[in-house]
């Protein structure tokens, strides 16, 4: 009596073999560089702006060419400041430095003040979505003083601390609190019930479940209140610095307006709003990092 036939005894004759040998997984097929694909990518989210910040420049030439005209054109923004363009790094003195080290300087301020305002923000937001009579009471008053502008903060500030410098990290975490703490709150008051829930079966202590539940499942939120305050601590330090002085980029355009130097004014604010370009995809790429994509942009 013969016994039934294994897979080991099966034999296939000819050049076929058993399909299930054929069969590659398709992620494990390695994708091949395209290089046309990359370069039509680039293409189309580079020339766009390039072509209408062309145009911009041509209008902008046309407008104020004339002998009478109240504004500089770029041909002599060019010609005057053009030193404050190509060199952004030279230090020549104490105050006539480039406008590089002027924003770097101005960002040490942000970074002291923003990332207090962040660390602070989502803890007292995080304290504050967990219980619906604090949100209720303390949110108007929030949505008051997130009204108030940031150079309304800078006499008390001088009055506090007596020193231009602190003031101004005062006035940048006093101006950029506010939404961290609010979107902070409203992340923490959204987490579902079923991650609360999961919190309870496994006994997290409050550390545990801050850093495992609230903060991964409210982090949508949380960096959504981090963009608008990384915008709102970069106007506030410009404000700031036109009246406490020293060598950042807001004292630059006030030192440039009293010397009547609009061309160094006009590339000033080029310099604030690239850089301000720049914090705010930082934090975009931070929060895509963190929640994988799904905070919003």
């Amino acid at each position: 009596m013969s016994l039934p036939a294994t897979k080991s005894d099966v034999v296939v004759a000819g050049p076929f073999k058993p399909r299930s040998a054929a069969i590659v997984p398709l992620a494990a097929q390695p994708r091949r560089f395209d290089p046309r694909g990359l370069a039509i990518k680039v293409a189309q989210s580079v020339l766009p702006p390039l072509v209408v910040i062309a145009i911009l420049l041509g209008l902008w030439q046309a407008a104020f060419s004339g002998p009478d005209s109240s504004l500089p054109p770029p041909s002599e923004v060019w010609a005057q400041s053009r030193d404050l363009i190509v060199e952004p790094f030279f230090v020549h003195g104490s105050q006539d430095i480039g406008l590089g080290w002027r924003v770097l300087v101005s960002l040490e301020r942000v970074a002291y003040g923003f990332g207090l305002a962040a660390i602070v923000g989502v803890l007292i937001g995080a304290l504050i979505g967990q219980s619906v009579w604090a949100m209720r009471g303390l949110d108007p008053i929030f949505q008051v003083l997130r009204t108030v502008p940031p150079l309304a903060w800078l006499p008390l500030s001088l009055a506090a601390f007596l020193d231009s410098r602190p003031s101004a990290i005062f006035v940048i975490f006093i101006t950029s609190i506010w939404p961290v703490i609010i979107n902070t709150a409203v992340g923490i008051r959204n987490i579902p019930q079923d991650y609360r829930n999961v919190a309870l079966v496994l006994r997290l202590n409050h550390v545990e479940y801050f850093f495992k539940i609230m903060v991964p499942a409210a982090a949508p939120y949380i960096f959504s209140g981090l963009k608008i305050g990384v915008g709102l601590s970069w106007l506030a330090i410009v404000a700031a610095e036109m009246l406490t002085g020293g060598v950042g980029i807001g004292f630059f355009i006030w030192d440039a307006w009293n010397s009547s130097r609009l061309t160094d004014i006009i590339v000033a604010l080029v310099y604030i709003g690239l850089v301000g370009f720049m914090l705010d995809k930082l934090v975009s790429f931070l929060g895509a990092l963190v929640t994988r994509g799904t905070s919003s942009n």
